[in-house]
């Protein structure tokens, strides 16, 4: 076999594995989250808003368009979740977690520390290997890292 067709053979499973572990937590993650019937791209906004944040800010954090925000503020909004309130300059309005919200970010955030496969498959000693070497990865990428460990 070549070297380019080693290489080659090296990216594609190394490639593979990276996707299969991607998948694996997304999936954990919509497992968890629907068990508190929240669709998984509410659930990453709710983990994401920590504080009082601009609808852009959050575009920004989740890693997608501004317009697709609306609509999740909108959905956040209507199970109760978050409220539009005033920022400091009051053209700009803000997302805040509403009790409810709140609450619901502390369940899926406890629901991915005791059940993610991402702690239950590695030991402390693996993720701290690995972290760095996906962050060596991603580095320089504009990728989503949500605070829940998976999209």
């Amino acid at each position: 076999m070549t070297s380019a067709a080693e290489g080659f053979d090296q990216a594609r499973r190394v490639a593979q594995l990276l996707i299969g572990a991607a998948e694996c937590a997304k999936a954990d993650f919509a497992a968890i989250v629907g068990e508190l019937d929240l669709p998984p791209n509410l659930a990453r906004a709710v983990v994401a808003l920590d504080e009082p944040t601009p609808m852009r800010d959050l575009a920004d954090r989740l890693v997608c368009d501004r317009s697709y925000v609306t609509g999740i503020a909108d959905g956040l909004e209507q199970r109760g979740l978050v409220e539009r309130v005033p920022g400091v300059d009051r053209r700009i309005k803000l997302l805040s977690l509403t009790a409810r919200g709140r609450d619901v970010r502390e369940r899926v955030m406890a629901g991915v520390a005791g059940g993610s496969v991402l702690l239950t498959r590695l030991t402390p000693e693996q993720r701290a290997t690995l972290e760095p070497l996906l962050e060596a990865l991603v580095q320089g990428q504009r990728t989503a890292l949500p605070d829940a460990a998976a999209s």
